[in-house]
């Protein structure tokens, strides 16, 4: 006979006893689940080489051709918005290094909406491992590594070029900033997810803010509205995640008024959006009903 599910007080199931993530913290069980469900993929994804290897260079490629248009801008003029050629790689190796990271361990999020249109959610809700964790790693895309190296050349590009007068405070800003501007992304890609259980089909939205977000990053600050600029720092708070780390490392001032050492604050604005967004996600989870097919 199978073994009865017990139900706790928030609507979510409990493991039956003997599962292997009995007495596990909630947040434990998430992390093993998800390393569980990203090995089989990634399993999945080495057992074709060749082709693994060519939608790498091909997610390489094609991110490439963001910087790529940069550089053809850059034939014709000598500053962009008051910013030169490595100045600008600094911001986009930054930004593509971040949502890189973020792509590669949240990419899958933006899948939600069409679950629960196909009611494939509920395979996941009669689980005993959180659902987040499920999502998160579903059909993780190991390719998205090409990302990840495009950012990275850039990056080092940048700073090869670059006359920067370091300090150990500028030095610890860019893996700070790499670290924080993934979190901050994850944060968007969880609430979009979130929003999807009402909208059911807002991936497009989703994206904006996120895929959208990191090209938008990609350009100095000074080419956009200052209203822009304003919303990316106090609603959604996009700038922490690669201008104002990236402006103190060049000495530069932020077109919005604000002091200096606002740029260490992207840790704390990345813990307060992550929060913000695992409140979402909860509320999203507790609001959805099932298709019944």
């Amino acid at each position: 006979m199978a073994e009865p599910v017990a139900v706790r007080a928030d609507g979510e199931e409990r493991e039956p006893a003997g599962f292997a993530f009995e007495d596990r913290p909630r947040m434990l069980e998430g992390v093993r689940a998800y390393g569980l469900i990203m090995a089989m993929w990634v399993r999945s994804t080495m057992a074709y080489r060749a082709s693994f290897a060519m939608t790498l260079f091909g997610d390489f490629a094609v991110t490439a051709f963001d910087f790529v248009t940069i550089l053809l801008m850059f034939t014709h003029v000598d500053a962009l918005g008051g910013y030169s050629l490595p100045e600008i790689a600094l911001l986009y190796g930054l930004s593509a290094t971040a949502f890189g990271v973020c792509d590669l361990l949240l990419g899958s999020m933006d899948r939600v909406g069409a679950r629960v249109r196909d009611g494939t959610l509920d395979t996941l809700l009669v689980r005993p491992v959180p659902v987040l964790a499920q999502v998160a790693a579903d059909r993780f895309a190991l390719r998205r590594l090409g990302r990840i190296t495009q950012g990275l050349l850039v990056l080092g590009y940048a700073l090869v070029t670059l006359d920067i007068a370091w300090t150990p405070l500028k030095m610890l800003m860019l893996p700070m900033t790499v670290i924080g501007g993934a979190a901050i992304f994850g944060a968007i890609f969880v609430a979009g997810a979130a929003f999807q259980f009402v909208a059911q089909d807002a991936s497009e939205v989703q994206n904006s803010f996120t895929y959208g977000g990191t090209t938008l990053l990609q350009y100095p600050p000074t080419v956009f509205a200052k209203d822009l600029v304003r919303g990316v720092t106090f609603v959604v708070p996009l700038a922490f995640a690669s201008w104002l780390p990236a402006l103190y490392v060049l000495g530069r001032e932020y077109p919005v008024d604000l002091p200096r050492w606002v740029a260490f604050l992207s840790p704390l604005v990345a813990a307060g959006a992550c929060g913000l967004a695992g409140l979402a996600w909860r509320a999203g989870l507790r609001s959805y009903r099932s298709t019944g097919s």
